[in-house]
């Protein structure tokens, strides 16, 4: 009764619950994107869900990081996600992981998982997150908020991949990045729930993906964008 609402949808039914339940899949960031996406994945009967984050809860996390509560300040992240998500479903093996992804740790953690979620909140990371999936062959979702704005782009091996859009760091000043940028938490609620979505369809073996594609989401005037996005012959990866 669990998942009963999930396989009434056409394309799920009780085959592709069952591929959820035997399926892994990696969040990277347990932030405002993150805590969407690890709710719905854990709600959604994902087998086994991880947890990539270094992070402690601070008070202004509490605006869009739904994950947490007033008492949580101070605690490790991926702890009180991991207390939050046991509780919502304990069939879901979680696991944590209470390190920075970097490029010492980055294919070992990212090696027994068959999707992974980009929720991180800095260029670098996601650069490094693209590289590694690209090498090994994993797909993943890229997920980006600032201000108003949204993004969602997914790979699959031989799709058009996040250096086919930003091939480089951007250069000092250019990044809207940081701790001074506005974010409206339900606008990170909704690309991380596109994301969630992405990574279930992919999971259960659905089409019609965000593959060679960048959905822009604009809040302020509630358009969704479609942009192509084109595999480069000059891409490093």
């Amino acid at each position: 009764m669990r998942y009963y609402r999930n396989m009434l949808v056409e394309g799920i039914g009780e085959e592709g619950q069952a591929k959820l339940k035997a399926a892994r899949a990696l969040v990277i960031g347990a932030g405002g994107l993150g805590s969407p996406v690890l709710y719905y994945l854990v709600a959604a009967g994902v087998g086994t869900v991880g947890i990539v984050d270094d992070d402690k809860v601070n008070i202004s996390n509490l605006q869009r990081q739904i994950l947490y509560t007033t008492p949580d300040i101070g605690m490790l992240k991926t702890f009180s996600a991991g207390q939050k998500l046991t509780a919502l479903n304990p069939e879901v093996k979680i696991t944590l992981c209470n390190c920075r992804f970097t490029e010492e740790n980055a294919e070992k953690i990212t090696l027994d998982y068959d999707f992974i979620v980009d929720c991180c909140d800095n260029f670098a990371t996601k650069l490094l997150i693209n590289d590694v999936c690209v090498r090994m062959k994993k797909p993943y979702s890229h997920g980006a908020v600032v201000d108003m704005r949204g993004e969602v782009m997914t790979y699959t091996p031989g799709a058009a991949c996040y250096r086919c859009v930003y091939d480089a760091l951007p250069q000092e000043g250019q990044s809207s990045a940081s701790p001074q940028t506005g974010i409206i938490g339900a606008v990170a609620g909704i690309t991380g729930s596109i994301q969630a979505t992405e990574a279930i369809k992919c999971l259960i073996g659905m089409r019609d993906l965000l593959t060679d594609r960048l959905l822009v989401t604009d809040a302020k005037t509630m358009k969704f964008i479609s942009l192509k996005v084109k595999k480069l012959s000059s891409c490093i990866c």
